[in-house]
C-alpha cells in the first residue's frame, strides 16, 4: 500500500469523528479521552520514586501548552520557524517543554493544528497503531511474545511488567463509557479499511524480528528510564519496532534503529507517540540505513573536511573512503554515544530542527540579489561563477568537522585503522556539547563566508555596508545566545 496515504496524519480531520464528537469539538468542549485504552498509564508510582513502563496513548500530552516565548498562539497553534529558531538559538530544549515540543518537531502533529483538532487526532493516531499492531500479531502469533533463553534475568523481569501493563490496558478498555467505545469503533473500523490491503512478507519479517529480538535487550539499560519496573520499557520498545518494520518494508529494521527509537520513547514516554513521531523521523532519515546512504555521508563529511582541513582530510582518506566509516555511526545516531546522555539529546533536537536549512533560504535570498550583480557585471564582460554554497553540508556535518578537528593531532599520529577505530571510541560520553557547537557554528559561518566573500568584495556592485549587513545578518540567524 502506497506509504503516503498511510502516514497522512493531517487530513482535514472533519468527517473522521461521529456526530457527537464533533459537536462536543465545536462547542469547544471536548471530551476528556482519558478514558481511551490505557491514557492514565503513568511513568511513575510513589511521587516519582519508582519508574513505570510507558503508557500506550497520551491525550493530555495532545493538548499540552508550549510556554516559549512566541512559539504557541491562543488556540493551540504552533509557529514552526519560531519553534526551531528557539531550539536551536537556546542550545536544545527544557526537559519540561521536550515532550510536547518533540510532537511538533518531528511532525507527529502538524504545527498549524490547534489543541482541540490534537485531542480528536491522537484518537485517531491511537486507533490506528493498535489496528496496524493487532494486524501483524495475528499474522505472526508466535512472535507477539518474545523468546528468551532463560539467563538474562532483567529481560525475564521486563517480560513480566510488560504483560501487567497489558492486563491494565485490557481491564480499563472494559470500563469505558459507551460513548468512548462508539468512537472508538468507529475509528477502528476507518483504520482497517486504511490497512485492508496491507500484506506482510513472513520470511522478511520473521528475519527483522530476530534482529529486533537480538538489539532490543542491547538498548543501554544504565539509563533510568529501564531501571526497575522500567525494564518493561524494552518490551514497548519491542512493539514498536516489529510494528514499524511490518508497515515499512522498503526499510524493515537495521542496527541501529532501537537506540534511535528508545530516545522518542524515553521523551514522549507513550508508545503511540513515540511511533509515529520514529516514523515521521524516519520518512525523512530512513535512507541513512541503506548503503547507499551510509556512503553519501561518508562522501559529504569528506568533501567538507577537505573544505575545512585539507591536511587531516589527506591523512584521514589515505587510498580510500573506509577511514571515514566510524564518522557514520556518529551522524546515524546523532552523536549518541559521544556526549553525555542529556548533552545527547540536545544536539539531537538541535541536529533535527533543521536550523541550517533555514538559514540557507535567507542566504538564497541574499544569493539572489547577487545573481543579479552578477548579471550586470557580465555585461561589461566580468565573467566569473559565483561560488557555491553546498547546501548538502548540513549542520550535523559540521558537528562532526568540529570533533574531528578538536582532537586533530591525535587523529594525525594514527596510522592505520585500528589506531583511529580505538581512539574514536575512547571519545564516548567525553566531549563537550558546548564547545563543540561554538566551534560547529564558527566552521560553518567562515564556510559561508569564504564561499561568497570574494565574489561580493570584487564583483557585485554593492556598497559596503550592505557587505557588513548580509554578513551581520547571516551571522545573527545562528549564534547560540
Amino acid at each position: 500500500m502506497d506509504a503516503a496515504r498511510m502516514t497522512n496524519f493531517s487530513s482535514p480531520l472533519r468527517g473522521l469523528m461521529p456526530q457527537a464528537h464533533m459537536e462536543e469539538l465545536n462547542s469547544g468542549n471536548p471530551r476528556q479521552t482519558a478514558e481511551v485504552e490505557s491514557a492514565s498509564t503513568s511513568h511513575q508510582l510513589d511521587g516519582g520514586s519508582q519508574r513505570r513502563v510507558a503508557a500506550i496513548s497520551s491525550p493530555a500530552l495532545a493538548v499540552a501548552r508550549l510556554t516559549l516565548p512566541g512559539v504557541m498562539d491562543a488556540e493551540g497553534r504552533v509557529d514552526e520557524s519560531r519553534l526551531r529558531m528557539h531550539i536551536f538559538k537556546n542550545g536544545g530544549l527544557s526537559p519540561s517543554e521536550r515532550s510536547p515540543a518533540w510532537q511538533f518537531l518531528f511532525g507527529m502533529y502538524p504545527c498549524g493544528s490547534t489543541a482541540l483538532e490534537r485531542s480528536l487526532l491522537q484518537e485517531q493516531l491511537f486507533v490506528r497503531y493498535r489496528v496496524m499492531k493487532r494486524k501483524w500479531q495475528r499474522f505472526l502469533p508466535s512472535a507477539v511474545q518474545m523468546q528468551l533463553n532463560g539467563t538474562d534475568a532483567e529481560m525475564l523481569a521486563a517480560v513480566r511488567y510488560f504483560d501487567q501493563r497489558v492486563a491494565e490496558a485490557q481491564q480499563q478498555s472494559q470500563d469505558q463509557s459507551e460513548a468512548v467505545r462508539v468512537r472508538m469503533a468507529f475509528l477502528e473500523l476507518q483504520a482497517q479499511i486504511l490497512f485492508e490491503r496491507v500484506t506482510f512478507d513472513r520470511e522478511e519479517l520473521q528475519e527483522a524480528i530476530r534482529i529486533i529480538d537480538k538489539d532490543v535487550p542491547r538498548t543501554n539499560r544504565d539509563l533510568s528510564y529501564y531501571q526497575n519496573q522500567g525494564l518493561g520499557n524494552l518490551l514497548v520498545l519491542r512493539e514498536i519496532l516489529i510494528t514499524y518494520a511490518a508497515f515499512h518494508p522498503e526499510v524493515s529494521y537495521a542496527q541501529g534503529m532501537n537506540d534511535l527509537c528508545s530516545r522518542f520513547l524515553e521523551v514522549l514516554d507513550c508508545e503511540v507517540d513515540a511511533f509515529w513521531s520514529f516514523s515521521c523521523y524516519m520518512e525523512k532519515f530512513s535512507r541513512d540505513f541503506r548503503a547507499d546512504g551510509l556512503h553519501r555521508k561518508i562522501e559529504l563529511e569528506a568533501a567538507l573536511l577537505k573544505e575545512l582541513d585539507p591536511p587531516l582530510y589527506a591523512h584521514l582518506v589515505k587510498d580510500n573512503m573506509e577511514r571515514f566509516t566510524f564518522c557514520h555511526r556518529w551522524l546515524l545516531l546523532g552523536f549518541q554515544r559521544e556526549f553525555e546522555h542529556t548533552d545527547a539529546l540536545r544536539l539531537f533536537e538541535i541536529l533535527s530542527c533543521d536550523h541550517l536549512e533555514l538559514i540557507s533560504q535567507q542566504v538564497e535570498r541574499a544569493r539572489y540579489q547577487e545573481r543579479l550583480a552578477q548579471k550586470y557585471s557580465t555585461e561589461d564582460g566580468l565573467e566569473s561563477e559565483l561560488p557555491a554554497i553546498n547546501t548538502d553540508f548540513t549542520f550535523e556535518l559540521f558537528i562532526c568537522a568540529a570533533i574531528l578537528l578538536e582532537h586533530r593531532e591525535s587523529l594525525l599520529k594514527c596510522r592505520d585503522d585500528a589506531q583511529l577505530l580505538e581512539y574514536t571510541n575512547s571519545l564516548h560520553g567525553t566531549l563537550d556539547l558546548n564547545s563543540i557547537l561554538k566551534k560547529a557554528e564558527h566552521h560553518f559561518y567562515n564556510y559561508c563566508k569564504r564561499c561568497a566573500w570574494d565574489y561580493m568584495n570584487d564583483r557585485c556592485r554593492v556598497d559596503r555596508n550592505k557587505h557588513e549587513d548580509f554578513f551581520y545578518h547571516l551571522r545573527s540567524l545562528f549564534v547560540l545566545k
